[in-house]
């Protein structure tokens, strides 16, 4: 993980020379909770602007990060990063609290996050992630391992959402997966019996032997229809 990063830090640092405000890891990796199997390396690049050139130099190294099976940099300008936080409050909440600065100024500290929308987005980023696991799935009911995989490529983003389902109801948040999970199923009243197990493939790298893939799909869908009620019914 380590030579990833020191690797990628030197390539934007020639591609973009003094355009280059900061480059920050967040997300799983800056927290503790980064497995190389499953989980990604999320980075932050801030330039001093973003224009068709710099989308060009960086057309390289965003492939070359994703060969590596990473999402590419999220690539904002300095002025974005302080006039976006009402439409991100989710993300730079998150850096706010767990992030290592790879290079340059730390953009993200002091950075006031405008809350007015956060309820909202949490809820709609739910229902969304919801929507697209239920679409997704009715393509792969014959397909037992691809429906696996599936719920497993799915496990991180609820619990990201699930930790903010915790913020918001004025909850200890939580950082790892299963913490955050077993906190759930407390405030929510429902027992995560389903997303613990799917974590547990993930985290173990099995295929979908030993398991009912359509059992734990009804169960998975039930936890998330709780998760979002939960959301839904916190004070507007």
């Amino acid at each position: 993980m380590e030579k990833k990063l020191s690797d990628l830090s030197e390539k934007l640092k020639a591609a973009f020379a003094e355009q280059l405000v900061a480059v920050i890891l967040y997300g799983s990796a800056a927290m503790d909770d980064w497995q190389e199997r499953g989980s990604d390396l999320n980075v932050l690049c801030v330039l001093k602007q973003i224009t068709r050139k710099e989308l060009k130099e960086s057309e390289g190294i965003f492939k070359w990060w994703r060969e590596l099976g990473n999402p590419p940099p999220l690539l904002l300008s300095a002025e974005e990063v302080k006039r976006s936080t009402d439409c991100f409050p989710m993300e730079f909440h998150d850096m706010q609290e767990r992030r290592r600065v790879l290079y340059g100024e730390d953009v993200i500290a002091g950075l006031a996050i405008d809350l007015s929308f956060y309820r909202a987005l949490v809820e709609h980023e739910l229902r969304a992630k919801q929507i697209r696991l239920r679409q997704k799935a009715a393509e792969l009911l014959s397909q037992p391992e691809r429906l696996t995989r599936l719920m497993m490529d799915s496990i991180s983003t609820f619990c990201v959402l699930g930790r903010h389902a915790l913020i918001l109801s004025s909850h200890e948040p939580k950082w790892k997966k299963k913490e955050i999970l077993d906190a759930l199923g407390g405030v929510t009243g429902t027992p995560m019996r389903a997303a613990n197990e799917i974590l547990a493939i993930r985290e173990a790298g099995k295929k979908s032997q030993g398991h009912d893939a359509l059992a734990l799909l009804d169960e998975y869908l039930r936890e998330t229809e709780s998760l979002v009620s939960f959301v839904d019914a916190l004070e507007k």
